[in-house]
């Protein structure tokens, strides 16, 4: 018994020799006075509760929080829902026909819109200080410029000298045309046909210099009776233009600037100058000295594309039977009810 006794003694000493390695966590007192959790409990909840408010930041430090991650370029963002549209147009690519986009040039195409009327709507192509500035001065007598593309649009202007008796009748010397953007399509000084008796080269900018490698008037003529076939001719008293190359275009497809009711008032007769028109509404002095067909045809052009939404209006009440007598487009007629 004594035996046991003594065992017993020595086993309880053990357990308070190995409690007394191992100490028990401290504890603090509640508020309302008893006893609170042990420290390391306290620091577990304060540590999660710490990641809880990393994960979940607030307002006002949402802004200042980096994304983790990004999403791959490949992925797509899904639509919000509603009836958006974006005005964002895709860039041009530099060679691009009329400086039209390709998304844009396939809606055109689908809603039966001219690669002009939609570079109007949009304000691309060369601007008007580009194309009448001192660097962009034209290319006398190239003829029919490389690589070109026509569209709706063309303008055109001719320079004249005097024949006949006292030089009082015109007879072509220079003709040009350009496109709906003003870039030069065709170009060349012709051999008059009658004796020169006045020159007018500090109008016309004319010599006889130029005669040397002039073209003969049948070759021109035909060149620009191509250019214009089928297309809106644009320029200023253009009835006056066409008879001197001896050619007949459709009134219906002559916009000329010196008839538009629009330009009126900047006239003290029956119609107003070029040069008045171009300092007027564009801004620009030309006809300083010479004149130059190349500057002309451009000027014309620039102030139809100004004012085009009026032109196509005053065009309209003028042909009322042309827009009734247009073929309708294929597969786009109205549709038949199936009985």
């Amino acid at each position: 018994m004594a035996e046991l006794s003594s065992n017993w003694k020595r086993l309880q000493a053990k357990i308070k020799a190995e409690s007394a390695s191992k100490p028990a966590a401290p504890k603090r007192k509640a508020p309302d006075g008893g006893l609170d959790e042990p420290t390391h409990e306290l620091s577990r909840k304060k540590q999660k509760q710490q990641r809880t408010q990393i994960r979940k930041p607030t307002s006002s430090s949402k802004a200042s929080q980096k994304p983790i991650s990004k999403l791959p370029q490949t992925a797509k963002a899904k639509p919000s829902m509603g009836n958006t549209q974006s005005s964002k147009i895709d860039p041009v690519p530099p060679n691009s026909k009329h400086g039209v986009s390709p998304s844009l040039a396939v809606w055109a195409a689908d809603n039966d819109i001219s690669p002009e009327s939609l570079a109007e709507a949009y304000g691309l192509g060369l601007q008007a200080k580009s194309l009448l500035s001192t660097d962009n001065p034209g290319r006398p007598n190239e003829g029919l410029a490389p690589g070109v593309e026509l569209g709706k649009y063309v303008a055109i202007d001719c320079e004249m000298v005097g024949v006949g008796e006292g030089g009082r009748d015109d007879a072509l010397a220079r003709v040009s045309v350009v496109d709906f953007h003003g870039r030069q399509v065709y170009d060349s000084f012709v051999k008059p046909r009658e004796r020169v008796v006045d020159w007018r080269t500090h109008v016309s900018g004319v010599a006889p210099r130029h005669m040397a490698a002039a073209r003969g008037f049948e070759e021109v003529h035909g060149q620009v009776a191509e250019l214009l076939k089928g297309r809106i001719v644009v320029g200023h008293d253009v009835k006056h233009d066409l008879r001197v190359l001896e050619l007949d275009h459709p009134g219906k497809m002559i916009r000329d600037t010196a008839k538009f009711s629009g330009f009126r008032k900047y006239g003290n007769g029956p119609k107003p100058a070029l040069k008045v028109l171009a300092r007027e509404i564009l801004g620009f002095e030309i006809q300083t000295g010479q004149h130059s067909s190349i500057e002309d045809a451009r000027v014309a052009m620039l102030l139809f594309r100004k004012h085009k939404p009026a032109f196509d209006v005053e065009h309209a009440n003028r042909y009322p039977d042309e827009a009734k007598t247009k073929p309708r487009k294929a597969g786009k007629g109205k549709k038949t009810k199936k009985r």
